[in-house]
């Protein structure tokens, strides 16, 4: 694994953490706001609203696709 791979892999790590915790705010933000126009939300929902959000599921399956790379990589190579 050359120096730019390893590089390009930890910006990726990078972006996806910082997608996640930006996720995770607007999220949080939404739960404090207050609306009237939306229906409600079953309590499975509302107890485990990380793990029914798509988006966080979809950054997750990122971050262990990049780690799985990086590994392969790491060991495919010989320094």
């Amino acid at each position: 694994m050359g120096s730019f791979d390893f590089i390009l892999a930890i910006l990726a790590l990078i972006i996806v953490a910082g997608a996640m915790v930006y996720t995770y705010k607007i999220g949080r933000q939404a739960d404090t706001q207050a609306t009237t126009q939306d229906s409600s939300i079953s309590g499975k929902v509302q107890d485990h609203y990380v793990m029914k959000n798509p988006v966080f599921v979809a950054l997750f399956i990122a971050t262990i696709l990049i780690l799985l790379y990086i590994v392969y990589a790491a060991l495919r190579s010989s320094w």
